[in-house]
């Protein structure tokens, strides 16, 4: 429910209140009770985030971050496997190096 703000023109109370779209505008003020209250128009209400986070709702799902996370591990992996090939090939081709340079 919206928040409206109302001022009477007579006694120029100001006050707040929760309001239905589909209500009527309040008219007797609750202070001097005369019918000179009127709803102010204004920027709107603010925007109020609650609970534990709106930003939960901006990102990825728990179960993309894990599959991701699992295909890091594998590229991580096949990293790994292709530096350890490497020395292997280094020390081949060191070796057929100091073979033909016999």
């Amino acid at each position: 429910m919206p928040t409206y703000d109302y001022v009477c023109d007579a006694c120029e109370h100001e006050f707040e209140l929760f309001q239905s779209i589909t209500e009527q505008p309040k008219r007797k003020c609750p202070e001097c009770r005369r019918m000179k209250l009127r709803r102010r128009i204004g920027p709107g209400a603010a925007i109020v985030f609650k609970g534990s986070g709106f930003y939960k709702t901006d990102y990825r799902s728990d179960s993309y971050k894990k599959a991701a996370a699992a295909d890091k591990g594998d590229s991580a992996s096949k990293g790994k496997s292709a530096d350890s090939k490497k020395p292997e090939a280094k020390k081949a081709a060191e070796g057929s190096a100091t073979a033909a340079g016999n």
